[in-house]
This record gives C-alpha cells, sequence and structure tokens, in this order.
C-alpha cells in the first residue's frame, strides 16, 4: 500500500503511532498487500491485452485521453510491482529488516532498501493520481476544443516535474538533516504528509468539478450540434457521466481508508500515552484502516480499467500482429493538423458515410467521440444510433 507511514518507518526514532500500524501483525500485512497487488497487477494487464476475435486492423494512433489512460495503468502496475518486492523483502528477510537502524552505523543497506522501495511506491501513485488530474482537464480542453496530441507532452511535464520534486522535497525534509535524527519533532513529518496527499486531495476536489463542467459542455455540444436533444443523445451524455462517476468512485473506494487512517493515526501521535484505555476504539480502528490500506491501494489498477474499458474477456491473444487494443479505439482524423481522432468503431463507416458539411460540427463529433472511447460495448450501441455520428 502506499501511505507516507513507510517512510517514516525507515527512522529509527519513528513515532508511536508509526510504531503500532508497522507492528501489528506484519507477517499478515505483507501478505495481503502481496496478494492484493499481484491480483491486480494480473488482472491489469489481462484487462490491457489484445483478445482474440478482434478484427485485425491497422493500429490507430491514440489520442492524448487514450494515452493518459495507459499510463495511469501503467503507473498503478509499477507501483504494484514496487509492493510486491517490498513485502516479498520484509517476509524473506525478517533479520534485514530488523536491521533498520542508522543510529549503530554499522549497517546502512537496510535503511536505504527502506527508503528507496518507500520512494519508488510513492513516486509511482504520486504520479498517477497527477495522470488522473490531467485527464480530467484534458477531457475538459477536449469539448471545448483547447486540447490534442501536442498537449501530451505539457501533461508529461506537469505530471512526472511535480511527482518528482514534491517526492523528493517530502523526503528530504522529513530526513533533514539525517536518517538518525527524523521524526523528532512533527515540522519534520507534516510537509512530508503534506507533499504526499496533496496530489490525492486535489484529484478528490478538482476532479468532480472539471468532470462536471466537462458534462455540462457535453450536453450544449449534442444539442448544438443538430439543434434538439434526442433520447440517443441523453443516454450518450449519460454514458460519458457515468464513465466519470465510476472513475470518482474507484477514486475514492481505494483511497478514502488512507485519510481515515491518517487522520487517527494524527490524533494519536498528539496523546501523551497511545496505550491508554479510552484511546482502545481509536486504536482499533487504526490498525482495521492499515490492513483496509493493504487491500484497496494495490486495487486501483485493476478497478481502473474496470471503469475505464469494461471487462474485455479472458481470451488472449498474444500472436504479434498490428490490431486494435483497448486503449488506443481512434483513428486519426484528416480534417487538419489539430483534428481530434475518429472512432474505431466507425472507420470501416467513414466512406460510406455522408461528408459532414462543415469543420465545426466535424470537431464536435470528434471531441464527443474521444470522451465516449472507452467501452466499446455499451458505447457503440449508443454512438451508432445517435445523429452526431450520422455524418461519418
Amino acid at each position: 500500500m502506499a501511505s507516507p507511514r513507510l517512510e517514516t518507518y525507515c527512522c529509527p526514532n519513528r513515532d508511536a503511532a508509526t510504531q503500532l500500524v508497522m507492528n501489528f501483525q506484519p507477517q499478515v500485512f505483507c501478505g495481503v498487500c502481496i496478494g492484493s497487488a499481484s491480483i491486480s497487477l494480473l488482472l491489469t494487464i489481462l484487462q490491457l491485452l489484445p483478445k482474440k476475435g478482434q478484427s485485425p486492423r491497422k493500429m490507430p494512433k491514440a489520442s492524448s485521453s487514450s494515452t493518459i489512460l495507459l499510463l495511469i495503468s501503467i503507473c498503478d502496475i509499477l507501483g504494484g510491482l514496487g509492493m510486491i518486492f517490498r513485502s516479498s523483502v520484509w517476509l524473506g528477510f525478517p533479520g534485514f529488516i530488523a536491521n533498520i537502524s542508522v543510529s549503530n552505523g554499522t549497517d546502512v543497506w537496510p535503511s536505504a532498501f527502506c527508503v528507496g522501495s518507500a520512494m519508488w511506491i510513492q513516486l509511482l501513485y504520486s504520479a498517477g493520481f497527477w495522470w488522473l488530474f490531467c485527464y480530467a482537464v484534458d477531457s475538459y480542453l477536449v469539448v471545448r476544443r483547447s486540447a490534442g496530441l501536442s498537449t501530451i507532452v505539457l501533461y508529461h511535464m506537469m505530471t512526472w516535474g511535480l511527482a518528482v520534486m514534491l517526492c523528493v522535497e517530502g523526503i528530504a525534509l522529513l530526513y533533514y538533516p539525517s536518517l538518525s535524527s527524523c521524526e523528532n519533532g512533527l515540522e519534520h513529518a507534516i510537509p512530508h504528509y503534506i507533499t504526499t496527499y496533496a496530489p490525492l486531495l486535489l484529484v478528490l476536489v478538482a476532479n468532480p468539478i472539471l468532470f462536471r463542467r466537462t458534462v455540462s459542455a457535453v450536453a450544449s455540444l449534442l444539442k448544438g450540434r443538430q439543434g434538439i436533444y434526442t433520447e440517443n443523445e441523453r443516454r450518450l451524455g449519460t454514458e460519458i457521466q457515468m464513465r466519470f462517476f465510476k472513475i470518482m468512485l474507484v477514486f475514492v473506494i481505494c483511497w478514502s481508508s488512507n485519510i481515515i487512517n491518517e487522520t487517527l493515526l494524527f490524533y494519536l501521535e498528539l496523546q501523551p500515552d497511545i496505550n491508554e484505555m479510552p484511546l482502545k476504539n481509536l486504536r482499533s480502528a487504526a490498525l482495521i484502516t492499515w490492513i483496509i490500506m493493504g487491500v484497496l491501494n494495490p486495487m486501483q489498477g485493476f478497478l481502473f480499467t474496470l471503469a475505464f474499458y469494461g471487462w474485455t474477456g479472458w481470451r488472449v491473444d498474444l500472436k504479434w500482429r498490428k490490431r486494435e487494443i483497448p486503449w488506443e479505439s481512434m483513428s486519426s482524423s484528416t480534417v487538419g493538423e489539430n483534428a481530434y481522432p475518429s472512432p474505431v468503431n466507425y472507420q470501416s463507416n467513414i466512406h460510406d458515410s455522408k461528408k459532414i458539411s462543415t469543420t465545426d460540427s466535424q470537431q464536435t463529433d470528434e471531441a464527443i467521440s474521444i470522451l465516449s472511447e472507452a467501452n466499446t460495448s455499451s458505447d457503440e450501441r449508443l454512438t451508432r444510433s445517435s445523429p452526431i455520428y450520422q455524418g461519418w
């Protein structure tokens, strides 16, 4: 799981609240993390692999939104691998982990492993949070016709730059001036927790606002395209709204336990003695949410693929050939240099359909198609019957 407590545990003079959760059934906790991360990793890869029965087509050029979705999945996969590696070492070499202490200065490798593995997990999941924020921004800009594949470079700079900067800054402040003196006061820990949870809170606050504005803009585009708002347009708008809702639902389910757990542990840290009887229920709640974090945090990768693409099936096709893959369901449009891709589902019908009369109406269709590109099983039925796509 991804928690700033992983970094604070590397301090030899760690606080009592961190000691409480990290020493609670460590073998069981590491086993839970390995199991959850392994299942999520396998199912996520299964979701992304090409499936049998898909018609072999020329691999299309991805849109910026589909590229962002793929990068979110990659961050989850790499973060899950970090959890599996870290928990496996903790289970396989308990004596090695027991030497996490820099005060004696005899062996720095346990502390180096502790800090390095914790930073890897935090960096990848933090980058995933920033990419999810970029997806909300890109969805809104696509509808406003202000985004394209060229903006992906800016997203890369913002996501990786901010993720690395915040991670390094938080770790540096936590371990300043050295590991042996970290956690000597909240002035070391608080900046580290802020830099860890800032992107998470940003997604919780900003993404629903951006998604809501995007849905409103989609409704305006659908009405303006034909001058009417039919049942098909309404169903297409509902599909896009449900897709955004599923994304936020997965995020809240996977990370709300972290916020609850951190709140409880901070409250316990402020108490003179966390082992007092009146605090028993709080200690139990903190330990329960700690185990829940170990289950839900790694599962984000698989649950996100369900929200992005739906269930893609079990029949994997590993033959090497150019074919459509789940995260690239758009083909390049020929409107102009900054035009958006058109849906692959209708690529075979493009030459048989009437041409759209104006560039503005075609860009409107393409903007809507990018937002509804994921679930081909449901979106295909909606968009084929919608007047939005009768011009293709």
